[in-house]
């Protein structure tokens, strides 16, 4: 892998925000959620490209637009927020609401530079991420799909031996569950998975053993 991968475990959801840096100092981040200072903070010395939303809920984007204040201060250069779908942005405007009746703090309501599409190819680190719209979990989520690193980054999609919640009143497990097994099952067995909470783990091992496939 020619990327250097780093987790940050972010907010008392114990959320899984990753920063991908290549050997030029340019850097991704994918799902800052908040603890933007933080944040700030482990990117020192990286030059930030862009910042990467899977889906729309507050511990995946709720430190979005304070880091990007924060960081284009510094590097005195701007970037852009991409994603997630359109579909989500009833969910991104809604974070102070939803963080304030969680008693949660430091998470801001955010609306991004763009949306993106269910797949278009975005250039980073001179690497090409694939958009995938896996839609269930919330209605315009996607995963990031670092085909020539064998990398998914996941959100709450597929985790360890489980797949993202659906009981809210936008989820649906049927479309969650279909677009996992069309989008992500297809990958390469040693595709590394790493999940928007808990411990990474790799399409095969989720093929053969998730429960949720399991017939």
């Amino acid at each position: 892998m020619t990327l250097t991968l780093r987790k940050v475990t972010v907010t008392p959801i114990r959320q899984n925000c990753t920063i991908l840096s290549d050997q030029l100092g340019r850097a991704v981040i994918v799902d800052p959620g908040g603890e933007s200072v933080r944040l700030a903070q482990e990117l020192e010395g990286l030059q930030l490209e862009a910042i990467l939303l899977t889906h729309g809920h507050l511990d995946h984007a709720g430190g979005a637009a304070d880091l990007k204040k924060i960081v284009e201060a510094r590097q005195k250069s701007e970037f852009p927020i991409l994603g997630p779908l359109k579909e989500d942005s009833f969910l991104l405007q809604r974070i102070e609401e939803q963080a304030a009746t969680l008693g949660l703090e430091g998470m801001k309501s955010v609306e991004p530079d763009r949306f993106l599409r269910d797949g278009e190819i975005l250039s980073f680190l001179g690497c090409k991420i694939e958009v995938a719209h896996i839609p269930g979990h919330t209605p315009g989520h996607v995963v990031f799909l670092w085909h020539e690193e064998k990398l998914a980054l996941t959100g709450d999609t597929l985790f360890r031996g489980t797949v993202g919640r659906t009981d809210f009143p936008y989820g649906d497990g049927r479309q969650l569950l279909e677009g996992i097994w069309e989008r992500l099952f297809c990958l390469p067995d040693e595709t590394v998975v790493l999940p928007g909470h808990g411990l990474p783990t790799t399409i095969g091992e989720e093929r053969r053993h998730n429960p949720a496939f399991q017939r």
